[in-house]
């Protein structure tokens, strides 16, 4: 029990050095104005790199990772079906689906899915 303590401290005591170590020799001391801008084809830039993002094309895009997990996810209980009772393996496929529907009903209550607003 003892070797095993003391190995472990040994080892976090040299991840603790080489983090150290690491953290030292990688440290910039000048912080230069020119290297710290945007380089914009050599003049200064006039506004910010960054585009406006869409947020419903964020929330569509969310949509369709859930749905598309949700197709991996059913796959399966049809390899399963033999292997299962035919009622149980039912329920667990319509209460899934239901928990999905009711879901996407939600969203398209609240207007989540009109592109037009």
């Amino acid at each position: 029990m003892f070797a095993v303590f003391s190995m472990a401290v040994i080892l976090f005591l040299i991840t603790c050095v080489v983090m150290s170590l690491a953290t030292l020799l990688s440290k910039k001391d000048i912080n230069d104005r020119e290297k710290s801008t945007p380089f914009e084809c050599g003049f200064d830039p006039s506004s910010s790199a960054r585009l406006p993002f869409s947020l419903r094309f964020f929330l569509i895009a969310v949509i369709f990772l859930i749905f598309d997990v949700e197709i991996a996810l059913l796959l399966p209980l049809v390899l399963v079906l033999s292997y299962t009772p035919v009622n149980w393996w039912f329920y667990v496929a319509i209460a899934f689906l239901v928990i999905l529907l009711v879901g996407l009903y939600h969203e398209w209550s609240q207007g989540a899915l009109n592109w037009a607003h």
